[in-house]
């Protein structure tokens, strides 16, 4: 008997959904192409509100939405209770080569 387990998948983006559409219940409804398939995502205005301030709020910035693989559709499938987590993203600083000073006694 096979161990059971729970398949969750997880979707990096980092630039605000262009083609959103309000559906049934005010819900948010946009694709994410992930190159291999078109992922169909539908968020809670609530949920949608933290892309949105993290568009607003940061100049750079990640968003991780994660859920589970849902019906399937002609290019790819539904992502079945999706949740966002936004970070603000940080350019990364040039590490320039700093002198290794060491004492011999």
């Amino acid at each position: 008997m096979p161990t059971s387990g729970k398949l969750e998948l997880t979707i990096k983006i980092n630039e605000f959904p262009t083609d959103v559409q309000t559906g049934e219940n005010g819900l948010k409804q946009f694709d994410i192409d992930t190159g291999e398939q078109i992922v169909s995502v539908s968020l809670k205005p609530k949920v949608f509100k933290k892309l949105e301030q993290a568009q607003e709020n940061y100049p750079m910035w990640a968003s991780e939405i994660a859920g589970q693989m849902g019906d399937k559709t002609d290019s790819g499938f539904v992502l079945k209770e999706p949740n966002v987590q936004t970070f603000e993203k940080k350019p990364k600083e040039s590490k320039e080569a700093t002198p290794v000073v060491s004492a011999v006694s």
